[in-house]
């Protein structure tokens, strides 16, 4: 039998520009399509004249403090450094700078451009950082931050609050994506609820996507459907921001990297998805297909619709009018509905899983006897309970 991946039969919406592919691999490996849509592209470090402003003020004015936060960021900043032949010179400035490095991987940036750091937080946590500096005093004294295209709430704020003159070095920028297609097509596929995730690794492609929404009038629909049906994923507490400033929900891995994010898509989606036990057979519904008995099955967008619906209310009667209104671009021919209850028996492969209920519409065979109970609502003496439609169709 198939081994069925942790994330098989979802679609997850990848919006990072960095590493992108890299993340989608990983989320492929474990089963899952991917919708690839960066919402943000990177400026060129050795092309961005902001970054070699900044530098040249910290050579001519050197530092008291350096604040490295990013890894790639502060590799980056060195390269470039070295293609304008300032390189040796950012190295002595930095050098005989009291250097403070984020976490463990910007610790081995440093080390590997031959420098040292004076200390790093085991938590790579930037509020731990602060606290230090706080703790320690920075009154009068000169802090170069190295900025990583991410907002650092409070952290410059709180360094100027305490006396500190603090110099930015925005070690690369975003900028809207030249192709904004696929920006649109993820935008609409959150708001047919077409994705069952997506992952955010910057809050600036965060805020991106929303702005984008923004711009096309659908923002506050973008948000009802990040805030029920499609889970926003975020690497870390920072990238969140722009989403949990709507009170969008998120959830996020403890430990800021794309391997954790991904373990939290694994255990998070299977978890949303409902599972019935169904004529006899164990039925887990995922986005675009059903796990029947522990076996994958594509199921077309118009049976997975239709499923939906019936699911809600297991073993329940729903109506031709009201499934067909559940149907993806159709009009008012019942006689649709008719046919992609065929396509959904034939995919799911078995006729009997779900029922047709004569005059009345359809019901799934919902057994509940036959593994987990469900919540059906209603009363047995209601006329729509299953027991009713078993009774009557004798």
């Amino acid at each position: 039998m198939h081994q069925v991946g942790p994330l098989e039969g979802f679609t997850v919406g990848v919006t990072a520009a960095r590493r992108a592919d890299e993340l989608g691999a990983l989320l492929e490996r474990r089963g899952a399509q991917v919708m690839h849509a960066p919402a943000l592209r990177i400026v060129p470090l050795a092309d961005d004249g902001e970054l070699l402003d900044a530098t040249r003020a910290l050579l001519d004015h050197a530092p008291d403090t350096v604040v490295a936060t990013t890894a790639i960021g502060f590799r980056g900043w060195v390269e470039a450094a070295d293609g304008w032949g300032l390189g040796e010179e950012l190295r002595a400035v930095l050098g005989g700078a009291e250097l403070l490095a984020r976490g463990p991987k910007v610790r081995g940036a440093v080390r590997a451009a031959g420098l040292t750091e004076e200390w790093s937080p085991p938590s790579e946590s930037m509020a731990e950082v602060l606290e230090r500096m706080l703790a320690d005093g920075v009154s009068g004294r000169r802090v170069a931050v190295q900025l990583h295209g991410e907002p650092l709430p409070g952290f410059v704020e709180s360094l100027r609050a305490g006396g500190a003159e603090v110099v930015g070095v925005p070690v690369y920028r975003w900028l809207p994506p030249e192709d904004i297609g696929p920006v649109d097509r993820l935008v609409d596929a959150v708001l047919a609820r077409a994705v069952d995730a997506v992952t955010f690794t910057s809050a600036p492609a965060a805020a991106s996507l929303l702005e984008r929404a923004g711009e096309r009038g659908v923002r506050d629909e973008l948000l009802a459907a990040l805030g029920h049906e499609v889970l926003a994923a975020c690497v870390g507490p920072v990238t969140a921001l722009p989403l949990t400033a709507h009170d969008v929900p998120v959830v996020r891995p403890e430990r800021f990297r794309l391997g954790p994010l991904v373990q939290v898509l694994c255990r998070e989606l299977p978890a949303r998805a409902p599972v019935l036990p169904v004529g006899g057979h164990r039925l887990e519904i995922r986005g675009h297909a059903v796990v029947v008995d522990g076996e994958p099955r594509p199921v077309p967008p118009a049976g997975m619709a239709l499923l939906r619906v019936l699911a809600r209310r297991p073993g329940w009667v729903v109506s031709r009018a009201d499934l067909l209104r559940a149907l993806p671009g159709t009009g008012r021919d019942e006689h649709a509905v008719e046919t992609a209850v065929a396509r959904l028996r034939s995919a799911l492969g078995s006729p009997r899983l779900v029922q047709t209920v004569v005059k009345r519409g359809y019901r799934l065979a919902f057994d509940p006897h036959n593994g987990h109970d469900a919540d059906t609502g209603g009363s047995p003496a209601d006329t729509g309970t299953p027991d009713a439609d078993r009774r009557r169709d004798g």
